[in-house]
């Protein structure tokens, strides 16, 4: 073949890549907060290519079917939240710092999840536990992704003499874990960030106050 051509049949090829990882993207964008706020349940294919501005053909050209859309949805969502925690948290210069900073996090996290439509842990998890086998077993392997993260710092504040060494790193996790989905669950029940305001108050006095050496 010629080289001329060869070299064209590539930008082709690798154009109609970008372009359908940019469908990909666009779907994943628009229907992760509706997943979040309705449900797997709750959606309608009619709703998904209404919001998309896509055919039921173009949907399914990437996703096999509306559960694996559900999953790639959730899974979109919370690694932005865990990619913008591990952002916020890297900023703390010492291990207790970067503890500190999970608290200063989720201060302003009842705003900052409405793009997701709401915590996506949260409302995912409870709505899939009795629906969606898979999906449940995602947000709960997510969950424990969580709870080791916040072990590791609590344990690296520890190995630098930071935090008292007889604090236990996993107890104190699944607390803070707790603590914030309680939160969350609060400030969007009732619309009101203040119990997020209040969780980051609480974590940080628990922090420098109870475990600090």
């Amino acid at each position: 073949m010629n080289k001329k051509y060869t070299v064209w049949y590539i930008f082709i090829y690798l154009s109609n890549m970008l372009k359908s990882e940019k469908t990909r993207l666009h779907i994943l964008e628009t229907v992760a907060p509706l997943f979040n706020k309705k449900g797997y349940s709750g959606m309608s294919l009619s709703e998904i290519t209404r919001a998309t501005g896509l055919t039921k053909g173009a949907i399914y050209g990437h996703f096999e079917n509306k559960e694996e859309l559900a999953i790639e949805a959730f899974r979109y969502s919370i690694r932005t939240v865990l990619k913008d925690l591990n952002a916020h948290v890297a900023k703390g210069n010492t291990a207790l710092d970067r503890l500190i900073n999970v608290s200063s996090f989720y201060r302003n996290y009842y705003s900052y999840s409405k793009k997701f439509g709401g915590c996506p842990i949260l409302n995912i998890g409870v709505d899939s536990e009795y629906q969606q086998t898979s999906i449940s077993k995602l947000v709960r392997s997510y969950n424990e992704r969580i709870l080791e993260k916040f072990t590791k710092l609590i344990d690296a504040a520890k190995e630098s003499n930071q935090i008292k060494s007889e604090v236990n790193s996993e107890l104190y996790a699944k607390r803070f874990a707790y603590m914030i989905e309680g939160a969350a669950y609060m400030s969007h029940v009732m619309k009101d960030g203040s119990y997020l305001h209040d969780l980051a108050d609480v974590m940080k006095s628990m922090i420098t106050n109870d475990l600090r050496v």
